[in-house]
């Protein structure tokens, strides 16, 4: 029969995240984004085989952000691995903010270099250091 896919039916997992507020910015719009996805989901529908597994708010601190996350990464792995058909997939998507930013930009790949100047939300605040790699000192 078309258009009939059996329970083997290969399954997309969203996990989303976005951050709290931080300096400079004291409402996120990725907080909102977040918040307001699932009702926005069960309202409009997803595209078949593609489902949400977690919307999650990170605080904007690297020991905040560090534990949901792995707790995150840990449940979508052990859900993973309880499924029959390898062929389902997992997409981590993250929303960020860069206030200083006249358009979107998607990242493929994020990294948090530590370089900032003000203490994160819970308080830390890097020490920022000129590192020589291994390669320049020869």
């Amino acid at each position: 029969q078309m258009g009939s896919e059996g329970p083997s039916a290969a399954v997309t997992t969203v996990h989303i995240t976005g951050f709290k507020k931080f300096h400079g910015v004291s409402e996120n719009p990725t907080e909102t984004i977040v918040n307001n996805l699932t009702e926005y989901v069960k309202k409009k529908g997803l595209p078949k085989g593609l489902v949400i597994g977690s919307c999650s708010i990170l605080d904007t601190a690297g020991q905040g952000a560090l534990i949901p996350l792995y707790q995150t990464l840990q449940s979508a792995v052990i859900a993973k691995e309880s499924e029959s058909s390898s062929s389902n997939k997992i997409i981590w998507l993250h929303f960020g903010v860069n206030s200083g930013a006249t358009r979107f930009a998607i990242e493929r790949q994020a990294v948090n270099e530590a370089t900032f100047r003000c203490p994160d939300e819970l308080g830390w605040k890097p020490q920022v250091r000129l590192e020589i790699g291994i390669a320049d000192a020869f």
